[in-house]
């Protein structure tokens, strides 16, 4: 096959499986709805690097801060229901909770409402895929094919070389989201799996980085071949239950039996409508099955951080916080990246970044009417979690605030706020 052909099938199979831009959203509407513009944010034209000396000492300043912006927040009705929590060390610093989990019926936002989260679930796979490697059962390069021998890519040879590291790190070599558009369809996900052997791959196995669900979900398939368990009755009990994640739940039955769950919402001028979740995502459930509350989200971000040894040693953090691909694209996605990011990776499950010269370990999630964010810095045990229940982008510049005033960054307002707000009365840098 000429590169010519090659390369048009290529671009046929992308249209077809529906690659997205946006890597770490699934299930979002492709339309855009209209919304009021963010304002232009004057970047820096070179990003800074972080004075270990400026580094906060305590926290009582970062919260303070974080709480004034999440006034802000509150008050822009721009978002249905909000939780956020800050972690130092093993401690919850902050967390708080705003708006409404059904908007419709007033019912507040609780410190124990149980979001949708999205790819944020692919960090609990990976740390179950991890847990297994321990027990010695499986291999960070056990060959999927010894353990699911009628699974294949259209490259067959490659398919005899694909691992559990190459899947765990979305470096399969098929094209971004391949059949993400076809899961929306309602077509099943073992159909879709079968229907991988269909597409040309845009690199060799292990060779390149496309950010995948569907084939990032074998590890499902994987874990019960090697334990002869269900894959979501291993994560809750060797990480729900001895987490003391109470109200973690998988699939869309486990979010609407719990006892308080954020509705999805639409924005409808100036209110919000709630709407019932759909499943597609669900099946998937390595990818985007897990439902928590922030209470539940606080106790896994002190365990990613190292604080729970007894459940996630160290080895086995290391390993899943270590870079696995590059994805220097993700360095100019938004403008916190491009104005903080010196490099980006993807890991096991978690994306690694290089923020200001400091390792963040991070990811979001997005499904329709939910949007979730966590990132950590592993050196310092600091970290924050965000969970909410509207298409808002206005939450995620929160993010790289708090992280810049812990580390003594210069302050930027990423979520474009009002200026007193964002900066407790003094100017922040914003386009002229």
């Amino acid at each position: 096959m000429s590169r010519t052909t090659r390369n048009l099938l290529v671009f046929l199979c992308t249209v077809l499986v529906g690659t997205t831009v946006a890597t770490d959203t699934i299930g979002a509407p492709r339309k855009k709805a209209a919304r009021k513009a963010a304002p232009a944010i004057a970047l820096p034209l070179i990003v800074p690097r972080v004075d270990p000396h400026a580094v906060a000492v305590d926290t009582a300043t970062v919260v303070a801060d974080a709480g004034r912006w999440l006034d802000a927040i509150e008050t822009s009705g721009q978002v249905a229901g909000l939780a956020v929590a800050i972690v130092k060390d093993d401690s919850v610093v902050l967390e708080r909770v705003t708006g409404y989990a059904d908007w419709n019926t007033r019912t507040p936002v609780t410190a124990t409402t149980v979001f949708r989260l999205a790819s944020l679930s692919k960090g609990f796979a990976s740390a179950l895929a991890a847990l297994v490697v321990g027990d010695n059962r499986l291999h960070w390069d056990t060959r999927i094919a010894d353990l699911l021998p009628t699974f294949t890519l259209a490259d067959i040879e490659g398919s005899q070389r694909l691992t559990v590291r190459d899947i765990l790190s979305q470096r399969v070599g098929l094209p971004s989201n391949t059949y993400d558009r076809l899961l929306e369809a309602d077509e099943p996900y073992p159909l879709l799996v079968e229907r991988l052997k269909e597409v040309p791959l845009v690199c060799s196995v292990g060779a390149c980085y496309g950010y995948q669900n569907i084939s990032f979900s074998l590890i499902g398939d994987v874990t019960y071949a090697a334990t002869g368990d269900f894959f979501y009755h291993q994560v809750e009990k060797r990480l729900f239950h001895p987490l003391g994640m109470t109200t973690a739940t998988y699939g869309r039955d486990g979010l609407e039996n719990s006892a308080s769950w954020a509705r999805p919402h639409r924005r409808i001028g100036d209110r919000f409508q709630s709407f019932q979740p759909k499943e597609n995502y669900y099946r998937i459930a390595p990818a985007a099955g897990v439902n928590a509350s922030i209470r539940d989200m606080e106790e896994w971000l002190i365990a990613q951080m190292g604080g729970r040894p007894a459940v996630l040693p160290p080895p086995i953090l290391d390993q899943m916080h270590s870079p696995q691909i590059p994805t220097a694209h993700e360095q100019s996605t938004t403008p916190w990246r491009r104005g903080r990011l010196l490099a980006a990776h993807y890991g096991l499950g978690w994306r690694i970044f290089d923020y200001a010269g400091e390792t963040m370990v991070f990811h979001a999630g997005a499904v329709q009417g939910y949007r979730g964010m966590v990132g950590f810095l592993p050196k310092y045990r600091f970290g924050i979690v965000m969970l909410w229940n509207s298409e808002s982008p206005l939450p995620s510049g929160l993010l790289p605030m708090v992280m810049d005033r812990y580390l003594g960054l210069p302050s930027v307002d990423w979520a474009g706020i009002e200026p007193a707000a964002a900066n407790g009365g003094a100017p922040t840098r914003r386009a002229n």
